[in-house]
């Protein structure tokens, strides 16, 4: 099995750079190896490699930015996608895609299952929806798996920065009306990996995410709570809970993030576990 990996270099695609490495040749290109916003070197890629897989971890996730920035933003995160599955149909290839709970407004009281409409609020969020699209009108073999919060070792997210903020500041405001499940990317790499491995057919769209359901200030005191036990902080700031109008952005976020995964599980036999357990076993990871 030959497996293309693209971005290699961020969050998810460094776990995944791991984790796929058992299942044969793996080309696992950055951003200077493999430019989604490169249409032209992107087809002749792909065609190069001629991989069996293509796993698409590569995105633009500057939520704010891309509201002004919506050219880079749609190159990236919807025609690139197409374009490897344009790519990955006539190679007979699968391809492998990841999404986000901001295609969703985040008005629905319940978790969002995948046959709900998107309704994405931001530019980031329609990119996305885009690139789903994009993905299924081709027709080809793929799996597009919807996650959620995002965090791990690596690259920028919510995890690090409260760790890098808990030694700055002696009080934080953190938001405390948007609700879902942080999703540590080796349990994603992990999950992505054996669905490769065991189901050579799958096909389709998924919800992949943990567990549990929390919000940025409950997560943000499990965060500091654990760190302090196992000795990463030895003082935690003040939290104060705060509302997503207190504290406004550019992009609009769904209040509402939880995702429905009982698609994943009847189809794979897979659940993540508690996102408790992933921030856990995330913090207690040496290199932190």
């Amino acid at each position: 099995m030959r497996i293309l990996l693209a971005g290699a270099a961020g969050q998810l695609g460094r776990e995944l750079k791991r984790s796929l490495a058992c299942l044969g040749e793996l080309v696992a290109l950055d951003r200077n190896g493999l430019d989604l916003s490169d249409s032209s070197q992107l087809s002749a890629t792909v065609r190069s490699i001629a991989p069996s897989v293509i796993v698409n971890a590569a995105a633009y996730t500057a939520v704010d930015r891309a509201e002004t920035d919506v050219a880079t933003a749609t190159a990236i995160n919807a025609t690139a996608p197409g374009i490897l599955a344009a790519e990955a149909r006539r190679l007979g290839a699968l391809l492998i895609h990841y999404s986000t709970d901001y295609v969703f407004d985040g008005k629905k009281p319940t978790p969002y299952t995948e046959d709900d409409a998107p309704a994405p609020l931001s530019a980031y969020g329609r990119s996305k929806q885009e690139g789903e699209l994009a993905i299924a009108s081709e027709g080809g073999r793929h799996l597009i798996f919807r996650t959620s919060w995002v965090y791990g070792l690596h690259g920028s997210n919510f995890l690090k920065t409260m760790l890098r903020l808990a030694r700055e500041r002696d009080e934080l405001r953190i938001v405390g009306d948007q609700f879902g499940a942080p999703a540590w990317t080796r349990h994603l790499a992990d999950v992505t990996t054996l669905i490769v491995a065991r189901h050579e057919d799958a096909c389709g769209l998924y919800h992949l995410a943990p567990t549990g359901e929390t919000n940025w200030y409950a997560y943000a005191e499990a965060i500091f709570a654990e760190a302090r036990r196992i000795g990463l902080l030895d003082k935690t700031p003040t939290l104060h809970r705060i509302t997503s109008a207190d504290y406004p952005l550019p992009a609009a976020r769904p209040s509402n993030s939880r995702l429905d995964c009982s698609r994943l599980q009847r189809d794979f036999g897979i659940s993540l576990p508690d996102w408790r357990v992933g921030l856990t076993d995330c913090l207690a990871d040496t290199r932190f």
